[in-house]
């Protein structure tokens, strides 16, 4: 599935609300830390205005989201969710493609992932690695902390290559003896 990706608007808070509530709850967490999560998992007004956050759509309705936080060539992921039911489908992959491309645009270098333990393999296959962890709620729980590097784009990426020897940035191979 490809969906659109768009800018979100105030007026879609409560259907991102909802969303990033059953994609936490997909994973069986028990209501009582569903409760405590709650102003966590809620998206307002206020935040989509300060915020860059972006909704993935497929059919006229709001399917995922993401948001990202900070300044400078370092950002942080705030949220991102997919409903349950398109989980697998490659929307998660649509936005985090986004948002990489959203990122290289801005010249950040660094995307660090307070990642719930459940989405640690998707973010990891898609390039993140583990520095570390940070505590989270209840008391005791730590999350672990991905770090992207981003490579710079455009022009003067594209100039660094152009020094580098061989094909697309790769040294040029020698051929083996009786390849010559």
């Amino acid at each position: 599935m490809a969906p659109a990706i768009l800018r979100a608007r105030g007026v879609d808070a409560a259907d991102l609300t909802r969303i990033s509530r059953a994609a936490k709850r997909y994973w069986g967490y028990p209501e009582k830390l569903l409760r405590l999560w709650q102003r966590d998992l809620t998206v307002t007004p206020g935040f989509i205005e300060r915020h860059p956050v972006y909704r993935a759509v497929h059919r006229g309705k709001a399917v995922g989201f993401y948001a990202i936080s900070g300044t400078g060539d370092a950002r942080e992921l705030e949220h991102m969710w997919v409903h349950p039911k398109y989980i697998g489908t490659g929307v998660g992959r649509a936005l985090f493609g986004h948002l990489l491309r959203r990122l290289r645009t801005m010249e950040v270098r660094r995307l660090d992932v307070a990642s719930d333990p459940n989405a640690e393999g998707f973010y990891r296959r898609m390039g993140a690695r583990r520095v570390g962890v940070v505590s989270s709620t209840p008391e005791g729980r730590v999350l672990p902390l991905l770090r992207l590097t981003l490579r710079a784009s455009g022009r003067r990426d594209q100039r660094e290559r152009a020094r580098r020897p061989g094909r697309r940035g790769r040294p040029q191979r020698r051929p083996r003896a009786g390849q010559r």
